[in-house]
């Protein structure tokens, strides 16, 4: 009984493995011309079973021959005209894809993947699966104009692009015409891309492209035109409108705008109006708000400086609160002497009264306080002025 259940649990891992390694990849591919593909092969990784070597091979003309070759020591690439075109991914487990770039016809045949991985007991185990490849030439397609970012109307000074694009095997072939197809164009590229660095009004007009490949039909394609408009900032807005009726001039207020409409009669039923808007008078513009910002942040310093002007110009005047006033006054005195001695007289000077008047003004409501003021110097010299000054004469 140990026995059957042993032998239970190995075909079960046998098949389990075998499903996990089981290769995936479709069986018919169709490639185009100059371009690449990719030949799936994978597998699900298992722990039990390392991958040893990864071999695919080319059956073209019941004449197989190997093309590359995965082992312990690296990729080989096995035949020349392979070289630099196939490749497998290194870094993802379970996937062994050839890639396969510039298809060329010769490329086409059946390829077979085949992949040998070791177990843990040293035995190997091999699976390989085999892909059809057809490569084909395929005529290019009717080829179709995009605009760039700024659309078909574009104004003058701004840089724009067309792309005229196609599908069908490369090398695709574009050029560029100014005009419609029939018609007198002139060639201005050979690229798939029109660039325009700085457009003038010059440019405005129909443009088309065509497209070519070297397939076997060797058929060129053309786009349809479009038409491109530049538009000149300076002039302003003119609408030309068509009507049946007879003619007539109406002109409706604006506010801030003048609007001019002029009537061209060509014909007893038939006006063309052209009207023609004018701005007069300024405009409204709106501030940035930066400079609001900027604007709010220097009114509030302005006012931070004249508060702190006025707080220091009151702070100096409680620093001196008194001042004293001097007054000086001088009054001379002269007193005349006669004698009975022949009749003379003499004049005798009083002494001289110089006062000092010293006021002391509060400058502050505060309680009066005695001031001592020294004897002045100048007061001093006076005295001694007017004592020089006069000499008592003798009586005779």
């Amino acid at each position: 009984m140990e026995k059957l259940m042993w032998l239970v649990a190995l075909v079960n891992s046998f098949i389990f493995c075998n499903a996990m390694l089981e290769l995936t990849g479709p069986h018919d591919i169709e490639g185009t011309w100059k371009s690449s593909i990719t030949l799936p092969c994978v597998y699900v990784p298992s722990q039990d079973f390392v991958q040893q070597t990864v071999i695919w091979t080319l059956d073209r003309d019941q004449s197989p021959a190997t093309v590359f070759r995965r082992d312990s020591s690296g990729d080989h690439i096995m035949l020349s005209r392979y070289r630099g075109r196939l490749s497998i991914p290194k870094y993802r487990p379970g996937d062994v894809s050839l890639e396969i770039e510039k298809l060329e016809i010769p490329d086409s045949g059946h390829y077979t993947c085949k992949v040998t991985w070791r177990a843990q007991n040293n035995s190997l185990l091999t699976r390989e699966r085999t892909t059809t490849v057809k490569v084909v030439k395929v005529s290019v397609t009717k080829p179709v104009i995009r605009p760039g970012n700024l659309g078909f109307t574009v104004p003058k000074g701004a840089r724009t692009s067309l792309t005229c694009s196609a599908n069908g095997s490369p090398p695709i072939i574009y050029r560029w015409f100014k005009g419609e197809p029939g018609g007198n164009a002139v060639p201005v590229s050979n690229h798939a891309v029109l660039m325009f660095e700085s457009l003038q009004t010059s440019d405005t007009g129909k443009y088309y492209c065509e497209a070519e490949n070297r397939a076997s039909s060797q058929v060129i394609k053309q786009s349809d035109a479009v038409q491109l408009t530049v538009r000149d900032r300076t002039k302003p807005s003119t609408t030309v409108l068509s009507s049946e009726t007879k003619a007539n001039t109406t002109a409706m207020p604006i506010p801030g705008r003048d609007l001019i409409t002029t009537a061209l009669a060509t014909g007893s039923d038939v006006q063309v109006l052209v009207r023609q808007e004018v701005t007069i008078g300024p405009q409204r513009t709106r501030l940035p708000l930066y400079l609001i910002i900027l604007i709010v942040v220097l009114s509030v310093a302005v006012v931070i400086v004249v508060v702190a002007v006025v707080l220091c110009r009151r702070k100096t005047k409680e620093d001196n609160p008194y001042e004293v006033t001097y007054q000086n006054t001088r009054n001379d005195a002269r007193r005349q002497i006669c004698s009975g001695v022949n009749g003379k007289c003499t004049y005798e000077e009083e002494k001289s009264k110089v006062k000092n008047y010293y006021t002391p003004e509060p400058m502050k409501e505060n309680d009066y306080e005695t001031i001592n003021i020294k004897e002045n110097i100048e007061y001093k010299i006076l005295v001694n002025a007017v004592e020089s000054e006069y000499e008592v004469g003798d009586v005779q």
